[in-house]
């Protein structure tokens, strides 16, 4: 493969990764315009495999949704309504969101991962007593909740600083945050596809603050619209240089477009090949993030399983009760048990490892499945 490799153009990347150097920009753009995947997807493994060998992680987790009601018109999106009483609006009352728990009592949930729309006239203490009320029920949960454009937001309505929300959120069980609404941090694009919810800047300072609070999150990228190569890049740049100061980040996530039931329709959906490129190119830009993981619910399962070959370590988790991305027209499961993730990651010829939010192992006598 090393002359495969040189044969693509790639020979000099490859000596730079051997020698510990970080990566540029122009290497980032040839890695996504060098024809040969084969070649970029195996440098990319053989960085996946000095950090982590076969390890493949996943975790027991549950995705609520409160509220789809969204002041923003961000036009990928088709799970926001603008305003309560739209067709296919619905907010969650408080006891509807704690129910979703309830009724999963005897699962060996770790995580509940929550995202919501900007919705303009709810009060702050509704997401304040929705975290107390999870605890309430599951003490022991880990609550990673609202991304930095739902914290920009909640700053921005209630009159607060990110840091004060940040704090007060902490206070009623928030843990970490997710790595949503990153989209891409091009200017350029998100002027067109994203121009009135929170700016680059702006979403990474909120990650600074969170990590110097002693939170970690997640970053994500939105691709296959109408970013460049070297936006794409760019976007992981960015999220390496704030890894750099913070150590913050545990994992770079890249989010498919998908153009079904949205205001970018006409827009084709990327291929499983610039899946896998995009994957395997941030595992060799973003050298200081431990994890890439491959949500599966937007690349496809079998694109997934194909992807822990080309960088990727991690296939998020069970991810019950998806909606953003099966309002888009994913045709993805709604949900996948223990048993299936470590089926498709064993039948991938790798080792698959529960882990909790903070890729803490969670040890099971057997894989649950329900």
């Amino acid at each position: 493969m090393l002359s495969r490799v040189a044969s693509a153009g790639l020979g000099d990347i490859a000596e730079k990764l051997d020698h510990g150097e970080r990566l540029t920009l122009d290497d980032g753009v040839r890695l996504f315009e060098t024809p040969d995947l084969f070649a970029v997807g195996w440098l990319a493994n053989r960085e996946r495999e000095r950090r982590h060998g076969g390890r493949t992680y996943f975790n027991y987790n549950i995705r609520i949704e409160a509220t789809n009601v969204c002041v923003a018109s961000c036009l990928f999106c088709a799970f926001a309504r603008l305003k309560p009483g739209d067709e296919g609006s619905y907010t969650l009352s408080l006891e509807q969101a704690w129910e979703k728990l309830r009724q999963r009592r005897l699962q060996p949930l770790t995580e509940i991962h929550v995202v919501n729309g900007l919705h303009p006239d709810l009060p702050f203490d509704y997401y304040l007593e929705l975290l107390r009320g999870f605890k309430r029920i599951r003490p022991d949960i880990h609550l990673k909740c609202f991304t930095a454009v739902e914290i920009a937001f909640f700053s921005d309505l209630y009159g607060m600083s990110d840091e004060q929300v940040l704090r007060e959120l902490m206070a009623a069980g928030l843990d970490s945050l997710p790595g949503g609404g990153a989209e891409i941090f091009a200017e350029r694009v998100r002027r067109k596809i994203c121009h009135d919810k929170c700016d680059a800047d702006r979403y990474l300072a909120i990650h600074r603050t969170a990590h110097r609070l002693g939170m970690r999150s997640n970053v994500t990228m939105l691709y296959g619209h109408i970013e460049r190569a070297d936006e794409r890049v760019d976007h992981m740049l960015r999220t390496r240089a704030l890894q750099d100061e913070t150590g913050g980040f545990q994992a770079f996530i890249p989010l498919a477009f998908h153009p079904d039931n949205n205001q970018m329709r006409k827009l084709p959906a990327p291929t499983a090949s610039d899946t896998l490129r995009v994957h395997a190119v941030a595992r060799l830009m973003c050298d200081n993030i431990p994890h890439v993981k491959a949500f599966w619910i937007a690349t496809g399962v079998e694109v997934a399983q194909t992807s822990l070959w080309f960088g990727v370590d991690d296939l998020d988790g069970t991810v019950q009760e998806e909606k953003i991305y099966h309002m888009a027209g994913a045709k993805t499961p709604e949900l996948l048990t223990t048993d299936d993730i470590t089926r498709l990651i064993r039948s991938a010829g790798r080792e698959p490892v529960e882990r909790d939010t903070l890729y803490k192992e969670v040890r099971t006598s057997e894989w649950a499945n329900w």
